[in-house]
């Protein structure tokens, strides 16, 4: 309470040309806060604001009532209650079974129980079907593609709206993630990395190669596509001891009753969504917009790490957006690891625009990372600024300067400049000296450099990274071994950094 007393009373009795003057130097700092990042936008080559994805389709990915409904449907699918919906007399629904029977390899038949599932959806679930189908345009093609690869029915690409209602984030209550729900052993049997930083398993690409494997392994154990399912739902297990204790029946209908609870409404719901999908304009079932198509995406390899609120800011275009084509990366943001590529998925104007301005791109990533605060190991031997092998620097504020302007001046921030000087508060005055920083007295000092030494003065908006692409051969490594940099220390202009050793 007393420190918000004192600050107001400061605020209070400030002279009113000096509060004016404060209020200008505040303005003046946050357009100078995002010079930097206008700085590289406006040099970018190919530059497009234009967008692919609505923000309010995007949120189709983060949304997880479809996947709730569709878990709660399947639980439920076998209550023996009658459905009414006239909208579907029962012959005419025989007939499209019927048709969809003769061009599918499974045994679409009907029965009572299937009529009730059909019914039960089209009556309650018509807006999620429309949203499903919107949804559908983006994944289907990758689906199709991978299933063909393994020769697995297309049709197979309905089961992942009985497994993930089309979202690559669904996590089941067991654990089961993705798309195509993989548990984790399953997962990482078919190739899918799962750490602190990615889950393959909600890769759309990747996680429907392993599905399609995964499908194709189980045909060659059963031979049979209703099986299949069955099996992916419940393991290849549960449906052998299902068979055998339905006396050999190999028929799904046959055996279902000695299949788990839940496996006995999948195939249900599976056959249910390929009605619909296949005969969803005559019960009036409109797709909803798609939130992008697969054709209008790419990718590219990532060779720095990177947040998607980076990637957000320097591309324009939405962190929604981005989360929608990325669902892999957990933390929201593409790691990088050495000898490992990670791939980000953008709409190809803006895959175009990243390549054609990565070298600035990374700049500025760099550039941000120098003002992340970094453990100090010299700490640990000295608690002052200055030491025998430290020299401070000093600025000396100039009329109209705020602390935001030094701080971007020299590359720092404002807490470490208040920190270093025991500021209280961000108000100073012209004449005033504040410690800014510290030169390694082997840096600062040129004339200990030998003969045929290069020196280079660092300039504003310099970074490591930015300095070594200008010098062939110098690596930030080789100059942060070189200048004796400590693990941490950031640059400012007016440094002087040996280019050779």
């Amino acid at each position: 309470m007393n420190f918000k007393v004192s600050t107001l009373l400061l605020g209070l009795f400030s002279v009113g040309a000096f509060a004016q003057n404060h209020s200008e130097n505040d303005n003046k700092n946050a357009e100078i806060t995002i010079s930097y990042l206008d700085s590289i936008k406006k040099t970018f080559v190919n530059h497009s604001v234009s967008k692919c994805i609505e923000e309010r389709m995007t949120k189709e990915l983060v949304s997880l009532d479809l996947f709730e409904e569709m878990e709660s449907d399947i639980s439920n699918v076998y209550r023996d209650e009658e459905v009414s919906f006239d909208e579907l007399p029962t012959e005419l629904l025989k007939q499209r079974l019927q048709l969809l029977d003769q061009k599918s390899p499974f045994k679409i038949e009907y029965n009572e129980s299937l009529e009730r599932v059909i019914k039960s959806f089209l009556k309650n679930r018509k807006k999620s079907y429309a949203r499903l189908m919107g949804l559908a345009e983006y994944y289907f093609p990758m689906f199709e593609e991978h299933l063909s690869k393994y020769d697995v029915p297309l049709e197979v690409k309905y089961l992942a709206i009985v497994e993930s209602a089309l979202n690559p984030v669904a996590r089941s209550r067991v654990g089961a993630t993705g798309l195509w729900q993989f548990m984790y052993p399953t997962g990482k049997q078919y190739g899918l990395e799962v750490n602190s930083f990615v889950d393959e398993r909600s890769d759309p690409l990747k996680s429907s190669e392993a599905a399609a494997k995964y499908l194709s392994d189980l045909y060659a154990i059963f031979g049979d596509w209703d099986l299949v399912l069955a099996s992916y739902n419940a393991g290849p297990g549960n449906v052998s001891k299902a068979i055998r204790r339905s006396g050999g029946y190999t028929n799904y209908w046959n055996i279902r009753k000695n299949l788990p609870k839940e496996t006995q409404g999948y195939l249900p719901a599976f056959f249910a969504t390929m009605y619909i999908f296949e005969y969803g304009k005559e019960h009036g079932i409109i797709a909803n917009d798609s939130p992008a198509l697969l054709a209008q995406t790419d990718t590219i390899a990532v060779k720095k790490r990177m947040s998607f609120e980076q990637i957000s800011s320097l591309l324009e275009i939405s962190s929604h957006e981005i989360e929608f084509l990325n669902p892999t990366y957990k933390l929201k943001e593409v790691p990088f690891v050495s000898g490992k590529n990670h791939f980000l998925r953008l709409p190809i104007n803006k895959i175009g625009l990243f390549a054609s301005n990565e070298d600035k791109i990374y700049a500025y990533i760099d550039h941000e990372d120098d003002k992340i605060e970094k453990p100090n190991f010299a700490l640990e031997t000295t608690t002052a600024l200055v030491s025998s092998d430290i020299k401070p620097t000093y600025h000396t504020v100039r009329n109209g300067e705020s602390l935001g302007v030094v701080a971007n001046k020299y590359g720092i921030t404002v807490a470490q400049i208040k920190k270093w000087n025991s500021l209280n508060s961000n108000a100073i005055h012209p004449g005033k000296k504040l410690k800014v920083g510290a030169l390694v007295a082997n840096i600062a000092n040129t004339s200990s450099a030998s003969k045929g030494q290069k020196v280079y003065t660092v300039k504003n908006g310099d970074s490591l990274y930015s300095i070594s692409k200008k010098h062939p051969g110098v690596s930030i490594g080789q100059l942060k071994k070189i200048n004796n940099l400590k693990e941490g220390q950031s640059i400012h202009p007016g440094m002087k950094l040996r280019i050779d050793g």
